[in-house]
């Protein structure tokens, strides 16, 4: 299912006419829209496995995937006949009654992971929201309400909601919204003292991403996972993966926590799972959910007939024999090739890190992300970039080896473009 391995070559704006309404048209960005994002100024009208192609007919290289989202790339020919054929059908009926394909795609995550419950809804944050409540509800559910508190990590982002806000702690994210949502003690990055310290009767829950997305590609060591999976057995906590980002084949495995060898009690997922349609969920062992009953927690859209046909069908496809030994191979290739630019641009280029296709360049203090990524975006090269001075590279899940040559190729180009403007 795999889109075409040879790298596409450009097109003319004019072949794109028919497809693309041209920026003359389209002007600038309204007004009307609210200004939260620092957005590029590019309009992109239709994609090509992991080619975008913009409303003037230019063609750029996809490594951001829609921040990690669109682990299959764009338009992938089954993920697009699953929904065209749900949208004929039903779109949304609200969760009052069943949902034949939650109930499906429900079945086949428990299948493949530690999970024996799921709740569905839309987005990462929803899915952090979910998983905070459903740690709290257990420690009431058990006789000890005074249990509600959550360890979390400096770096972590869980999303952007007031309380997902507070788990992660970013000063800057949290900046003129009143007071931060109280039951969040945070501490250091890999302090392991510090999260000793911060564990108290009140504590019911360590919440941490196995590699830190937004704050960096950071890895969570194998053993670090291994411990905090000992350390939340021994003092009767339950123990949260935000898997948002790293879920759903990302880093080599289904999901990362995978490579310790652990399972969490509640894991939180989204982007991937749905391929670039909106979908999240909670997962949870039967005895770490057992507070969420009726009323407890819901959501209107959440698992939706159309939402739940797309998921289906990213796991129809991540499932496949030999998909993630891919993903491996694949990250490889990128490690070595970044490597090998690290050589090239040592004044440039401090670290390359992360996790699988989580990629990330630690770039020298004197180079901010955004500055590489708008030498990347000048070479029609999309990436992200992160916290701890970091750029990301979040490539489809089934780039070819001659997308990824092209790839370093104009990284290779945006990098001399850096260099030439920084002496």
């Amino acid at each position: 299912m795999e889109m075409t391995s040879s790298v596409p070559q450009p097109r003319t704006a004019a072949a794109d006419t028919a497809s693309a309404t041209s920026n003359d048209i389209l002007g600038a960005a309204p007004a009307t829209v609210m200004p939260t994002y620092a957005r590029q100024d590019v309009v992109f009208a239709r994609g090509e496995g992991s080619w975008l192609v913009s409303t003037e007919g230019e063609r750029y290289l996809d490594l951001a995937s829609g921040v990690a989202v669109n682990v299959l790339g764009h338009a992938h020919p089954h993920l697009a006949a699953a929904l065209k054929a749900q949208a004929d059908l039903l779109w949304h009926t609200s969760n009052l009654y069943r949902v034949e394909g939650q109930e499906r795609v429900a079945e086949r995550l428990g299948r493949m992971t530690f999970a024996e419950r799921v709740f569905f809804c839309n987005s990462g944050a929803e899915a952090c929201e979910g998983a905070i409540k459903t740690a709290r509800r257990y420690h009431y559910v058990n006789g000890k309400p005074e249990r509600w508190r959550i360890v979390t990590f400096t770096g972590a982002f869980h999303g952007r909601t007031v309380t997902t806000l507070a788990a992660g702690g970013n000063p800057k994210y949290l900046e003129g919204f009143g007071p931060p949502a109280d039951g969040f003690d945070h501490v250091p990055f890999g302090d392991h003292a510090a999260l000793e310290a911060a564990i108290g009767p009140q504590t019911a829950a360590i919440m941490i991403e196995p590699v830190q997305g937004e704050g960096g590609a950071r890895v969570v060591p194998d053993q670090c996972l291994k411990g905090l999976r000992d350390l939340c057995d021994e003092r009767g906590l339950l123990l949260i993966l935000d898997e948002v980002q790293t879920g759903l084949g990302r880093t080599g495995r289904l999901f990362a926590h995978e490579w310790a060898g652990i399972e969490p009690d509640i894991m939180a997922v989204a982007k991937g799972l749905g391929g670039g349609f909106p979908v999240g969920a909670v997962l949870a062992t039967a005895e770490a959910s057992k507070g969420m009953t009726a009323g407890t927690h819901g959501s209107t859209f959440g698992g939706n007939m159309l939402a739940m046909a797309v998921a289906n069908a990213v796991l129809d496809v991540v499932s496949e024999p030999g998909f993630l030994t891919d993903v491996e191979r694949k990250a490889l290739r990128f490690k070595q090739s970044l490597e090998g630019l690290k050589d090239q641009f040592p004044d440039l280029i401090a670290e390359v890190r992360g996790r699988g296709l989580l990629i990330g360049l630690r770039l020298a203090p004197s180079v901010l992300p955004a500055t590489l990524v708008k030498a990347a975006l000048d070479e029609r090269l999309l990436a992200v970039g992160a916290g701890d001075n970091v750029m990301r590279l979040l490539p489809p899940l089934n780039i070819s080896d001659d997308e990824i040559a092209e790839a370093m190729s104009r990284l290779a180009q945006a990098l001399a473009r850096v260099k030439k403007t920084t002496g």
